[in-house]
C-alpha cells in the first residue's frame, strides 16, 4: 500500500480496509468504541484486539495482533504508552504497513523502531478526526 507524499494520512485512510483496534472496548462509553464504530460506519472492517472481551461491534475479539487471521492494513492503538512496544513488535512481525497511535499515545522509541522496519507511523492523532477532516 504505497503512501502518497502530498497527504500520506489521506492516502492511508483512502486505501486501508482492515483496521485492527488494539485496546478496543466493548463499552459504548469508551473513546475506542466510538472511534471504531465511526470507522466501521465509513466502511472499514474493524478487528478488535483485546484479550478481556469476546467481541465488539459485531466482530470477534482477538487476544493479540498475532491471532488475527485477516490481512491488517492499519494497527490503531488505544493503549497506554508503556504497552506500545509490544504492539509494535507484533505489527513488525506481521509486516503491517501502518501503525496509528491515538491522541495521547506517544512512544518515540517504538515509533522509530516501526519506521526502521518500513512501517508508516502516525502518533498522537485521532484517526476519526483525521478521517472527518479529509472525507467529511
Amino acid at each position: 500500500m504505497p503512501i502518497s507524499k502530498a497527504d500520506p494520512i489521506g492516502e492511508l485512510l483512502k486505501n486501508a480496509r482492515n483496521i485492527a483496534v488494539v485496546g478496543l472496548s466493548d463499552s459504548p462509553l469508551r473513546p475506542s468504541h466510538g472511534v471504531a464504530a465511526y470507522l466501521q460506519s465509513q466502511g472499514y472492517r474493524i478487528l478488535p484486539v483485546n484479550p478481556t472481551i469476546t467481541d465488539a461491534l459485531g466482530e470477534p475479539s482477538y487476544g493479540s495482533l498475532l491471532e488475527v487471521k485477516e490481512k491488517i492494513d492499519v494497527v490503531n492503538i488505544f493503549r497506554r504508552p508503556e504497552c506500545v512496544p509490544e504492539v509494535v513488535d507484533q505489527a513488525i512481525q506481521l509486516k503491517v504497513p501502518a501503525i496509528w497511535m491515538q491522541e495521547g499515545v506517544i512512544h518515540e522509541q517504538a515509533a522509530e523502531k516501526a519506521r526502521r522496519a518500513g512501517i508508516f507511523v502516525v502518533m498522537d492523532h485521532c484517526i476519526l478526526k483525521e478521517h472527518r477532516a479529509r472525507f467529511g
